[in-house]
């Protein structure tokens, strides 16, 4: 059976290298009233690479402890806003200096 794996939001990242806070949240019902409540974990995750932006989906998968608070390593980011507004941003320069040169 594969160690667990959790989805999450990087909350945090570049204080520490090779290291990002991802914020891991679940819903559970509470007993008396019966409504969903919302709890959240942070959790330090080992970023080999250094690719992590803040708000990127992830998904992390537990590990041996690499240090002593961090035993998740990054397993695959799932969607990163801040990178497509780069892509985004390099396209839309590209196409004004092809513009300006025709």
């Amino acid at each position: 059976m594969p160690p667990p794996a959790f989805t999450g939001i990087v909350t945090k990242v570049g204080c520490m290298n090779k290291t990002a806070t991802v914020t891991v949240s679940r819903y559970v019902i509470h007993k008396i009233t019966g409504k969903r409540i919302e709890r959240s974990t942070k959790i330090l995750t080992h970023d080999e690479q250094n690719k992590l932006r803040l708000n990127d989906r992830v998904i992390i998968r537990n590990c041996p402890p690499i240090s002593a608070r961090k035993r998740f390593k990054l397993e695959k980011i799932i969607h990163s806003p801040e990178t497509e507004r780069e892509l985004a941003h390099a396209s839309s320069v590209e196409g004004a200096v092809r513009g300006a040169t025709a």
